[in-house]
C-alpha cells in the first residue's frame, strides 16, 4: 500500500512538471494532437500507479518519451507551414457573404442544422446576420456579424427546408401549409430538392438558399406577425 503511494506521488510529480512544460495551451484549447498527447499520457500515468509489479522507471520513460514527441512536433507546427496544416489543421469559413458553404460544411462532417445552432449559441439567429462564420482549428466557433445584425433579427427565425425536405413541426408553426411555400419557390423559380435551406422568421422574412448559389431574402406580406 505504502509502495503505491510514493509510486503514484512521483508519476504524479513527473505528470505535473511535463504539463507545465509543454505549455498553458495544453490545459486550455488544445489542436487535435495535443489533445492525443494527453490521452495517451493519462493512460501511461494510469499502469505504473496501479501496477506495482511494472518498474517505476518504464511509466516515467514512456512519459517523458510523448513529451519529447510533443516537443517536436510543436516546433514544426511553429516553422513549417505544410506541417502545420496537415497536424494542426486550418480554420474552415463555413459561412460568407455569399451564404452557406457547402463544401467546407461537408468537410467539417457538419449540416445547416449544425451551423445554425453555433450560431444561436453565439447569439446570431439569423444566418444572414453575420458575414463569416468560422471553425478554427482547434474546434471553437466564431463569427463577424453585419453592422446592423440586430436589425436582421427582431423575430426568430425556424428552418422550414433543408437539403430539399420541408420540417413539418415548424411549418405547422407558420400556420401555412406546403402548397404556399412551394408556390413561393416557384415564384422564384426554384425547385423543392434545390433547397439548401429556408428559413423564415415571425414577421415573414425568408432567407433562401440553393445548393451551389448565393442566398436571397425574400420579405413577404403578412397581415400580423406570427410570433
Amino acid at each position: 500500500m505504502g509502495l503505491i503511494f510514493i509510486r503514484t506521488i512521483i508519476v504524479f510529480i513527473t505528470l505535473l512538471i511535463v504539463m507545465r512544460l509543454m505549455g498553458k495551451r495544453q490545459i486550455g484549447e488544445m489542436q487535435p494532437y495535443e489533445l492525443v498527447v494527453t490521452l495517451i499520457i493519462s493512460e501511461l500515468a494510469g499502469i505504473p500507479m496501479s501496477d506495482p509489479s511494472i518498474p517505476l522507471l518504464y511509466g516515467v520513460t514512456a512519459i517523458l518519451t510523448v513529451f519529447l514527441l510533443h516537443q517536436i512536433v510543436c516546433l514544426l507546427d511553429l516553422h513549417f507551414k505544410p506541417v502545420r496544416a496537415i497536424v494542426s489543421g486550418i480554420p474552415s469559413v463555413l459561412l460568407n457573404k455569399n451564404g452557406i458553404d457547402e463544401k467546407e460544411l461537408k468537410k467539417n462532417s457538419l449540416d445547416v442544422p449544425d451551423l445554425i445552432e453555433s450560431l444561436r449559441t453565439e447569439g446570431y439567429f439569423a444566418l444572414d446576420a453575420v458575414d463569416y462564420a468560422l471553425y478554427e482549428a482547434e474546434g471553437t466557433f466564431s463569427a463577424l456579424p453585419k453592422v446592423n445584425y440586430q436589425e436582421l433579427q427582431k423575430s426568430l427565425p425556424v428552418i422550414l427546408i433543408t437539403e430539399g425536405k420541408f420540417d413539418e413541426k415548424n411549418l405547422s408553426f407558420t400556420r401555412r401549409d406546403k402548397d404556399y411555400y412551394l408556390a413561393l419557390l416557384k415564384k422564384r423559380g426554384v425547385k423543392q430538392k434545390d433547397v439548401l435551406v429556408m428559413t423564415i422568421d415571425g414577421n415573414g422574412r425568408v432567407y433562401l438558399q440553393e445548393h451551389g448559389k448565393k442566398y436571397q431574402i425574400i420579405e413577404l406580406k403578412w397581415e400580423k406577425t406570427l410570433w
